[in-house]
């Protein structure tokens, strides 16, 4: 690889657009290169981009792995405007003595809002009964039309029960008198319990209990395809699935036959394996509402994140602000 000579300031690579304040901010501190017009690279430009650089700021829809860090020793710092973090090889950054931030905290509410419109627009088969009006389908009044499940009072069922899983949750008893059951790795403490009205049980008790199911776990090796076929068989017949959590938790195309045959009653996704492609079967899956992963999606929210993503490249690099502001806060770095 063709050496470069040293810039007169920390060189970052911003993969994709963000607000322009926001990256006024970056360039007070660090040469930046970016991409204005928020081209999607692949792993091959990516790899060419970031040469020379120590910092970069990325989204989850860049792959960060071995590879990539072996093609560019220099490389200190990975700041990712996103929680999850299956697009990093956590592990090769550590051995590598590369620093992975993330941006925790700041879109558990947004996330959990998107999350319960989906669960609503899913059970109340709003998206079927827009798409049947728009096409001029509706000439009268059915006492069965688009009737779909009641969320108010039924019974709310979180897999992965953090931030926001338990943001979903004080919806669900709070917002709608629902019964809350949980399934998590960990149980949470009783006055959590307590203050949320919920109730850990059981993996298998959960998918039985649950009139609406909410996936809310991170992907790892070992939540792949954690709600397949038996899953979807062992809810009740006229359960919701919703999933804002990451793609591949779910077996996309056992969902699609599971909503044809009528395993389940509907479902909501914003995740999907393989986004932004989708299983094509989906397409054409009735009761089923589909988001292009917007699940943190509000103005304010994003800017939180690239916010806190910015804040955690300054701090990481050790590039403190001029005089007079005051210091970055320390970097949120991710689990490994």
């Amino acid at each position: 690889m063709a050496a470069f000579p040293p810039p007169s300031r920390p060189r970052v690579l911003i993969t994709r657009r963000i607000f322009p304040d926001l990256q006024a901010r970056l360039a007070e501190h660090f040469e930046l290169l970016d991409n204005p017009d928020d081209t999607l690279w692949s792993a091959a430009e990516l790899r060419a981009r970031l040469a020379g650089c120590v910092g970069l700021m990325c989204t989850a829809g860049e792959r960060v792995d071995a590879a990539l860090l072996d093609a560019h020793p220099q490389l200190r710092v990975v700041s990712n405007i996103a929680v999850g973090l299956n697009n990093i090889d956590l592990h090769a950054c550590a051995a590598r003595g590369v620093l992975v931030t993330h941006t925790p905290d700041v879109l558990n509410e947004t996330t959990a809002d998107l999350g319960f419109a989906l669960l609503l627009a899913a059970a109340r088969k709003l998206s079927e009964a827009e798409r049947y009006l728009r096409r001029g389908e509706w000439t009268k009044w059915a006492i069965d039309q688009f009737a779909g499940a009641d969320v108010h009072g039924s019974t709310l069922g979180i897999l992965g029960m953090g931030r926001i899983g338990q943001a979903v949750a004080r919806r669900g008893a709070l917002g709608f008198g629902m019964k809350v059951v949980y399934h998590n790795r960990s149980r949470l403490p009783v006055e959590t319990e307590q203050a949320l009205g919920a109730r850990w049980v059981t993996k298998d008790g959960l998918l039985a209990e649950a009139d609406h199911l909410v996936l809310v776990l991170p992907y790892t090796p070992a939540s792949h395809h954690i709600i397949g076929a038996a899953e979807l068989a062992a809810m009740k017949p006229g359960a919701t699935l919703v999933n804002i959590a990451r793609g591949g938790i779910v077996d996309d195309a056992a969902l699609a036959r599971a909503l044809e045959a009528g395993t389940i009653g509907a479902a909501g996704l914003d995740v999907y394996e393989n986004e932004p492609a989708l299983h094509p079967a989906l397409l054409s899956a009735p009761n089923l509402v589909l988001t292009p992963h917007i699940g943190s999606g509000s103005l304010a929210t994003r800017r939180a994140m690239v916010g806190l993503a910015v804040d955690n490249l300054v701090a990481a690099l050790d590039c403190g602000p001029d005089a007079g502001r005051p210091p970055a806060p320390a970097p949120k770095p991710a689990p490994v």
